[in-house]
């Protein structure tokens, strides 16, 4: 599997471009800023992106992501409750000076994703964890043994829960309930910041205890 980790934007935000060596196809994850950066790693491993996946609405995650669509012709796939309507909007717009300027709209979701669907490219699967708390549609994606956690679960570390439509309580209990119960070995992948694991993290993170 292709797997490469870009941080982007001054949130210094990871996006993930994942892929099939066998088939060449592949998604793009959180495309947070730098989509030049981004669609050069994409041409580097020479994929068809099919998918670009946002764990959650806040620009530092998707502030590229028209340009990455628009360049590659992928689908672009969001939780409902993270991508519906005005508040979409609106929560895009206001990131816009962090991320260099204003923002324009954001692009219109192709897919709205529920828990439990799952996201199929070049032969590999991953399923849909509805993780919110760091954002009500807040999503995390598990397959082939990773886990992509946005900003649910971080090394050693949760995602803010301080922010409008953020909670300590669904967030722990995201957590506890969706990504503690994956297996120990599983590779953490999160919004920022270095990978860990699901094991080391039951073991020490300060934030949520098992």
């Amino acid at each position: 599997m292709i797997l490469e980790t870009l941080v982007v934007g001054p949130f210094m935000s990871n996006c993930y471009v994942v892929g099939s060596e066998a088939t060449g196809k592949g998604m793009a994850i959180d495309p947070g800023a730098d989509a030049q950066h981004i669609l050069s790693a994409i041409k580097r491993y020479s994929l068809s992106v099919q998918t670009v996946v946002i764990t959650h609405a806040h620009p530092d995650h998707m502030a590229a992501a028209r340009a990455v669509v628009d360049a590659t012709g992928a689908k672009l796939a969001i939780h409902e409750l993270d991508g519906r309507g005005p508040v979409y909007q609106a929560v895009y717009r206001m990131f816009g000076p962090f991320v260099g300027g204003p923002m324009g709209a954001p692009p219109a979701p192709d897919q709205l994703l529920q828990d439990g669907d799952k996201i199929e490219v070049g032969g590999l699967s991953f399923t849909v964890l509805h993780t919110p708390g760091h954002s009500p549609g807040g999503i995390s994606l598990y397959g082939e043994g990773v886990a992509f956690t946005g900003d649910t679960l971080f090394n050693s570390s949760v995602g803010r829960y301080d922010l409008p439509g953020c909670s300590f309580d669904d967030l722990a209990r995201s957590i506890r309930t969706k990504l503690y119960t994956l297996p120990d070995a599983t590779i953490v992948y999160p919004g920022h910041g270095p990978a860990t694991t699901i094991g080391a993290e039951k073991a020490s993170n300060p934030f949520v205890r098992v």
